[in-house]
């Protein structure tokens, strides 16, 4: 088995037929859609971008907005925050979109142990949501920058295990979580242990200081040729979602990249 990989921008420049087709002619394979601060999106046009990226063989999926948190002390903001990533939900049914990621929570005042177990009440309950609507779509918590958030590749795979859900291997956030050092060879035992053929991934440049992510920026050549080195290695498929300043820029360097491997 080789490893297929498929490469696509975080975003569409703010018209999402145009950025989905201007992908496509730029022989990218994927598109993130952004509902960064809310989902507004109307069927009609989910229900186009759909048909589009499913003519041209695009692999579609949606980020949810970035207000959630599903370990927050207050109720009322992790129903919102449920609400939210349903919404993303219902909207990645309408785009063929199988992967709805998003990050899952804070810490905050939580130890670790009962911050997991109150976002797996989360995701086992929109799951039950998403099974009564007939939604095709898998819920895909990322992993995260800060250390101050939940979701470290051993909380996601303890999810994964015991709800079904699927994850976001962030690897730029890995990156900044443990202060540049990132254990590839770590990472992809992991997967091979959890039996996971297939990934869906983002990566960008990142800044971080010692709380973890400052901000994305560019992908240097050596981060991407190093990356995809190791997924060709490990024999997985994966998606990578590029999120840095220039998505589509940093896309098509990867492409290059990837071809002369």
């Amino acid at each position: 088995m080789h490893s297929t990989i498929l490469l696509g921008p975080a975003g569409t420049g703010g018209d999402s037929l145009k950025g989905i087709q201007e992908a496509h002619d730029k022989g990218l394979q994927a598109v993130e859609i952004e509902f960064t601060y809310g989902v507004r999106m109307s069927d009609e046009l989910a229900k186009k971008c759909g048909e589009l990226s499913k003519k041209l063989d695009m692999s579609l999926s949606v980020h949810a907005p970035y207000y959630v948190n599903l370990a927050s002390e207050d109720s009322k903001k992790i129903e919102a925050s449920k609400k939210r990533i349903l919404e993303s939900c219902k909207k990645g049914n309408l785009l063929g979109a199988k992967y709805i990621v998003f990050h899952p929570g804070y810490y905050g005042k939580h130890g670790k142990e009962e911050c997991y177990k109150i976002i797996k009440k989360s995701i086992v309950e929109m799951q039950e949501e998403i099974k009564n609507k007939g939604w095709n779509v898998k819920l895909s918590p990322e992993t995260t920058g800060k250390r101050s958030q939940f979701g470290d590749l051993d909380e996601l795979l303890r999810l994964r295990k015991e709800t079904g859900c699927e994850l976001c291997i962030d690897f730029a956030h890995l990156k900044a979580k443990y202060q540049g050092k990132i254990n590839y060879e770590e990472i992809f035992e992991k997967l091979r242990k959890a039996g996971i053929n297939h990934i869906h991934a983002h990566f960008s440049g990142i800044e971080f200081t010692e709380k973890g992510e400052k901000r994305h920026i560019l992908t240097s050549e050596h981060d991407i040729k190093e990356l995809l080195e190791w997924i060709k290695k490990s024999k997985i498929e994966a998606v990578i979602i590029n999120e840095s300043p220039d998505p589509m820029g940093d896309c098509l360097k990867s492409q290059r990249i990837l071809q002369k491997l």
